[in-house]
């Protein structure tokens, strides 16, 4: 069969412009996913926490970071129809409309807060929210959540007493304050786009869908890409062609490593790994940004989430789902957010919190990419992200074998400003979680201890740093000599390829990337079809 387009990656945009292409009858679209199909596990909410390092997940780690004790750091991306939308933790959030507005600044026209709202509503169907920043009629079915602990009732008014303001909505018209989140949940159900987008035009004719197709190369004569090569089994490859173009949808890790396998890149890199170049653009896998956090923890004498992590209590919230569709396992762990700035300058957030009833622990041994490792023991966790590091990482090849894990170098902390606004963070999270707000529930503040020195917080923002798996800004977008797609999305000196995922913000947005890089995907649909 020939094709007209062929997608590499069924992940967060993906499957969106799947979805949108396949739209026109008269369009053949192929999308290539390296994972499986999802299965039932994936769909529900509270078990999102043992995807990580299974199946559905590529594994990836950094190398060690001097900043950090030279410890590695574990970066989870999905494999998976859906990608990260199927084991992230549902947040919906799409950052603040001062981001896309930075990104029009760079020169990059069309890609403003004004010009790109309409596409994160055209995606949404909000079940609480709706005019003028809300959709009511797209597929992607966004909710609060149905069952909040007391937990956070209490983290809501101890934000209110620290000088952070209760908002009920931070994807309107203001994203300051703290208030429940909103999550890709449909009646205590995952929303992954490839149950919103891919799911319901599966029974298109004009729409292939292949799982288990891991893409080695772009296929590119005479400097125009014409179709891909991917791996069958060991060995053996197989050619696909297309007549229009070749979409890279592979998230802010992988796409920047399939265009260096197939010679788009920095030269000298190339050159390192036995690659030929065959256009020389030095900026793809460099600009590698993420958002990181550290943590402050809390005893309760109530009841949390811990309860449930240990064989009994998973056996009873598993019952209580499976036969009645209520319990834990109905929400994400995560459940209340609070942005605000440490810099009275700032016109965004710059620190993120995010609140989860759940004890992470006092001795840096939890696994907190496995729930299983949890203590035993009832608590609540307050997660600070910094939301706009300064410093940049790079994503090279470890070798010209596309079957290798690529070398993750995101240079965390390395930026002494980054160090100033965390410790900032921290110390408005010990005072929030130490309020009068949780004397009723808490035990006092347990981690970091309330009269620690600044030297013993970066301490522990050393031991206990990790990556919110927010990792963007690979092959960004720009008319500068370190941008690799245009504000179309086409890759530089390369005809019939563009880049459309999270990997061409030019920098980082105000919080988590999963609806951003939704909306990334529609308007690439739209620019792509413009071409037609």
């Amino acid at each position: 069969m020939s094709y007209h387009y062929i997608i590499v990656g069924a992940g967060s945009a993906g499957c969106v412009l799947a979805n949108r292409l396949s739209e026109d009858p008269s369009c053949n679209v192929l999308l290539l996913e390296a994972g499986d199909s999802n299965g039932f596990h994936t769909t529900i909410p509270g078990t999102y926490g043992i995807l990580h390092r299974s199946r559905v997940d590529w594994a990836f780690w950094t190398e060690s970071q001097s900043q950090l004790n030279n410890r590695r750091l574990f970066i989870p991306r999905g494999k998976v129809l859906g990608g990260c939308s199927t084991t992230n933790a549902m947040a919906y959030v799409r950052g603040n409309s001062a981001d896309y507005d930075e990104w029009a600044s760079f020169g990059n026209k069309g890609w403003s807060y004004r010009e790109v709202l309409p596409y994160f509503k055209r995606s949404e169907h909000h079940e609480s929210f709706g005019e003028p920043y809300h959709g009511k009629s797209g597929p992607l079915h966004v909710s609060l959540g149905k069952y909040p602990s007391i937990m956070s009732r209490h983290f809501l008014k101890a934000c209110e007493a620290n000088g952070i303001p209760v908002n009920d909505d931070y994807n309107g018209a203001t994203q300051w304050g703290a208030g429940m989140l909103q999550y890709t949940i449909k009646n205590n159900r995952r929303q992954s786009t490839a149950t919103a987008f891919l799911d319901p035009v599966r029974s298109r004719s004009n729409l292939t869908i292949r799982t288990k197709a891991h893409v080695g190369k772009i296929l590119i004569k005479n400097d125009r890409a014409v179709g891909v090569e991917i791996i069958t089994e060991p060995g053996r490859t197989e050619q696909l062609h297309c007549a229009r173009e070749v979409i890279i949808s592979a998230g802010a890790i992988k796409s920047p490593q399939l265009l260096m396998l197939s010679g788009i890149g920095d030269r000298q890199l190339l050159k390192d790994v036995n690659i030929e170049t065959i256009a020389d653009l030095p900026g793809v896998g460099a600009n590698l940004q993420d958002h990181v956090w550290t943590h402050v923890s809390n005893l309760s004498n109530v009841a949390t989430l811990n309860s449930h992590v240990k064989p009994l209590g998973l056996a009873k919230a598993a019952f209580d789902y499976l036969l009645f569709n209520k319990g834990p396992l109905c929400n994400s762990p995560i459940e209340t957010n609070a942005f605000f700035k440490t810099d009275d300058h700032s016109i965004r957030p710059d620190i993120q919190f995010h609140f989860a009833p759940l004890y992470i622990g006092n001795d840096y041994t939890t696994d907190i990419y496995n729930i299983r490792t949890f203590p035993n023991t009832n608590g609540f966790g307050m997660l600070v992200i910094l939301l706009h590091p300064e410093s940049r990482g790079r994503i090279r090849l470890r070798s010209n074998n596309p079957s290798a894990a690529p070398v993750i170098e995101p240079e965390f902390l390395t930026h002494e400003k980054d160090w100033r606004t965390l410790l900032k963070g921290l110390k408005k999270a010990m005072a929030v979680a130490d309020s009068d707000a949780f004397r009723e529930t808490s035990k006092g503040l347990h981690h970091p201890v309330g009269n620690a020195s600044d030297e013993m917080l970066m301490d522990h923002i050393r031991k206990s740093l990790e990556t919110l798996y927010h990792p963007v800004g690979t092959c960004k977008m720009g008319n500068d000599p370190m941008a690799v797609v245009n504000d179309r999305l086409q890759v530089r000196g390369v005809g019939g390829l563009r880049v459309v995922d999270a990997s061409i913000m030019p920098t980082i947005i105000s919080g988590n990337t999963n609806a951003p890089a939704i909306m990334i995907g529609e308007k690439g649909a739209d620019l792509v079809k413009n071409e037609m």
